[in-house]
């Protein structure tokens, strides 16, 4: 499945009605290796809109949001979200995906960057 990323740098690629959501290689690098937490999680059965926040990662000294590409239904979050603090950074850059959402709206997609688009945005 293609990747779509947001100037947020959330991806989403789509299978039928669901986006899968994670977060970028290059948001993982600049988030460092001081992440100790995911606070402020949605659960399985909650309604999101697109731009409303999925959780917080806490960090030593600052607290980094991240956003929902996609409006719907969150079907799934990913175990690695509640784990804990020691290894939270390298299991972050292994991570496959962090929710699973069945979209209300599948045109919320058409916007966002293919992998060309957001390597240039990244380099801008």
């Amino acid at each position: 499945m293609t990747k779509l990323y947001t100037e947020d740098h959330e991806w989403v690629s789509v299978d039928g009605d669901v986006a899968t959501i994670g977060v970028s290689a290059y948001a993982a690098q600049q988030l460092g290796d001081d992440i100790v937490a995911a606070e402020d999680l949605l659960a399985v059965g909650d309604d999101v809109s697109k731009g409303d926040i999925l959780f917080v990662f806490e960090k030593a000294k600052a607290a980094v949001e991240v956003y929902a590409p996609v409006s719907g239904e969150v079907t799934e979050m990913n175990a690695f979200l509640e784990g804990d603090s020691e290894s939270f950074h390298d299991n972050l850059m292994a991570v496959e995906w962090l929710y699973k959402v069945k979209m209300s709206d599948a045109s919320e997609v058409e916007g966002l960057m293919d992998e060309a688009a957001y390597k240039a945005f990244c380099e801008a």
